[in-house]
Protein backbone atom coordinates (compact mmCIF):
# COMPACT_ATOMS: atom_id res chain seq x y z
CA UNK A 1 0.00 0.00 0.00
CA UNK A 2 1.41 3.27 -0.95
CA UNK A 3 1.65 6.34 1.77
CA UNK A 4 -1.79 7.58 0.08
CA UNK A 5 -3.69 4.64 0.50
CA UNK A 6 -5.27 3.19 3.56
CA UNK A 7 -6.36 0.05 4.50
CA UNK A 8 -10.16 -0.87 3.18
CA UNK A 9 -12.63 -0.87 5.35
CA UNK A 10 -14.02 -4.77 6.60
CA UNK A 11 -17.56 -5.25 5.27
CA UNK A 12 -19.14 -5.29 8.76
CA UNK A 13 -17.42 -1.15 9.47
CA UNK A 14 -18.66 -0.46 5.95
CA UNK A 15 -22.31 -1.85 7.24
CA UNK A 16 -22.18 -0.31 10.44
CA UNK A 17 -21.38 3.19 9.12
CA UNK A 18 -23.84 3.06 6.18
CA UNK A 19 -26.62 1.43 7.95
CA UNK A 20 -29.27 1.94 5.51
CA UNK A 21 -27.31 3.19 2.95
CA UNK A 22 -25.29 -0.44 2.42
CA UNK A 23 -27.84 -1.08 -0.47
CA UNK A 24 -26.98 2.46 -2.02
CA UNK A 25 -23.43 1.91 -1.85
CA UNK A 26 -23.80 -1.23 -3.34
CA UNK A 27 -25.56 0.19 -6.11
CA UNK A 28 -23.78 2.67 -6.54
CA UNK A 29 -20.33 0.40 -7.44
CA UNK A 30 -22.48 -2.00 -9.51
CA UNK A 31 -24.15 1.01 -11.42
CA UNK A 32 -20.01 2.35 -12.48
CA UNK A 33 -19.37 -1.43 -12.99
CA UNK A 34 -21.90 -2.06 -15.45
CA UNK A 35 -21.16 1.08 -17.45
CA UNK A 36 -17.28 0.54 -18.05
CA UNK A 37 -16.41 -2.92 -17.23
CA UNK A 38 -14.22 -3.64 -14.25
CA UNK A 39 -13.33 -0.93 -11.81
CA UNK A 40 -10.78 -0.58 -8.74
CA UNK A 41 -11.80 0.55 -5.45
CA UNK A 42 -9.07 2.54 -3.74
CA UNK A 43 -9.58 3.88 -0.59
CA UNK A 44 -7.48 7.12 0.92
CA UNK A 45 -7.36 8.74 3.81
CA UNK A 46 -10.05 11.27 4.50
CA UNK A 47 -11.06 14.24 6.90
CA UNK A 48 -14.87 12.87 6.97
CA UNK A 49 -15.95 10.86 10.10
CA UNK A 50 -15.39 8.00 8.44
CA UNK A 51 -11.69 8.61 7.82
CA UNK A 52 -11.74 7.17 4.81
CA UNK A 53 -12.70 8.07 1.02
CA UNK A 54 -13.32 5.59 -1.80
CA UNK A 55 -12.04 6.39 -5.34
CA UNK A 56 -13.80 4.38 -7.80
CA UNK A 57 -10.89 3.94 -10.40
CA UNK A 58 -11.15 2.61 -14.21
CA UNK A 59 -6.94 1.79 -14.48
CA UNK A 60 -5.61 4.89 -13.32
CA UNK A 61 -8.31 7.57 -14.14
CA UNK A 62 -10.78 8.07 -11.20
CA UNK A 63 -14.31 7.94 -11.95
CA UNK A 64 -16.04 8.63 -8.53
CA UNK A 65 -15.37 9.58 -5.15
CA UNK A 66 -17.70 8.00 -2.43
CA UNK A 67 -18.25 9.20 0.86
CA UNK A 68 -19.48 6.86 3.27
CA UNK A 69 -21.27 8.44 6.14
CA UNK A 70 -23.75 7.63 8.71
CA UNK A 71 -26.84 6.06 6.82
CA UNK A 72 -25.79 8.01 3.66
CA UNK A 73 -23.53 8.33 0.36
CA UNK A 74 -22.30 11.37 -0.66
CA UNK A 75 -20.60 11.26 -4.38
CA UNK A 76 -18.40 13.78 -6.05
CA UNK A 77 -17.72 13.96 -9.59
CA UNK A 78 -15.21 15.67 -11.69
CA UNK A 79 -15.78 16.85 -14.87
CA UNK A 80 -12.99 18.56 -17.40
CA UNK A 81 -14.00 20.89 -19.78
CA UNK A 82 -15.34 18.89 -22.39
CA UNK A 83 -17.55 16.41 -20.23
CA UNK A 84 -18.89 19.67 -18.20
CA UNK A 85 -20.06 20.93 -21.75
CA UNK A 86 -21.69 17.52 -22.44
CA UNK A 87 -23.59 17.54 -18.55
CA UNK A 88 -25.04 21.05 -19.09
CA UNK A 89 -26.48 19.73 -22.42
CA UNK A 90 -27.80 16.27 -21.37
CA UNK A 91 -31.05 15.58 -19.15
CA UNK A 92 -30.28 16.33 -15.56
CA UNK A 93 -31.50 16.93 -12.42
CA UNK A 94 -31.91 20.48 -12.12
CA UNK A 95 -30.18 20.28 -8.92
CA UNK A 96 -27.16 18.66 -10.57
CA UNK A 97 -27.34 21.06 -13.29
CA UNK A 98 -27.49 24.10 -11.13
CA UNK A 99 -24.33 22.65 -8.88
CA UNK A 100 -22.53 22.30 -12.12
CA UNK A 101 -23.34 25.74 -13.09
CA UNK A 102 -22.12 27.34 -10.19
CA UNK A 103 -19.22 24.98 -9.26
CA UNK A 104 -15.61 26.44 -9.38
CA UNK A 105 -13.50 25.67 -12.32
CA UNK A 106 -10.27 24.44 -12.26
CA UNK A 107 -7.67 23.19 -14.05
CA UNK A 108 -8.38 19.53 -13.35
CA UNK A 109 -11.67 19.99 -14.13
CA UNK A 110 -15.60 21.37 -12.46
CA UNK A 111 -15.96 19.13 -9.07
CA UNK A 112 -19.64 18.75 -7.75
CA UNK A 113 -20.68 16.41 -4.51
CA UNK A 114 -24.07 14.94 -4.09
CA UNK A 115 -25.95 12.99 -1.41
CA UNK A 116 -27.25 9.64 -3.06
CA UNK A 117 -30.77 8.87 -1.68
CA UNK A 118 -32.00 6.53 -4.20
CA UNK A 119 -32.66 4.63 -7.48
CA UNK A 120 -32.92 8.23 -9.21
CA UNK A 121 -29.62 9.64 -8.29
CA UNK A 122 -28.13 6.11 -8.91
CA UNK A 123 -29.05 6.87 -12.37
CA UNK A 124 -27.81 10.23 -11.92
CA UNK A 125 -24.16 8.94 -11.07
CA UNK A 126 -24.70 6.04 -14.09
CA UNK A 127 -25.33 8.95 -16.53
CA UNK A 128 -22.23 11.51 -15.36
CA UNK A 129 -20.32 8.34 -15.59
CA UNK A 130 -21.23 7.56 -18.56
CA UNK A 131 -20.93 11.29 -20.06
CA UNK A 132 -17.20 11.56 -18.01
CA UNK A 133 -15.85 8.64 -20.02
CA UNK A 134 -17.60 9.26 -23.47
CA UNK A 135 -14.70 8.92 -26.20
CA UNK A 136 -13.64 12.50 -28.01
CA UNK A 137 -15.13 12.82 -31.22
CA UNK A 138 -12.46 10.88 -33.20
CA UNK A 139 -10.79 9.35 -31.11
CA UNK A 140 -9.87 5.70 -31.01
Amino acid sequence: MSPATTKPPSYAELSAHLGDALPIWQALVVAVGEQVGPIDLLWKPSKQDFGRVCLLKKKKRTLLYLFPEPRAVQVAVVLGERALGLALDADLPDAITTALREARHYVEGTGIRFQVQGDADVATVRALVAIKTMPAPGAT
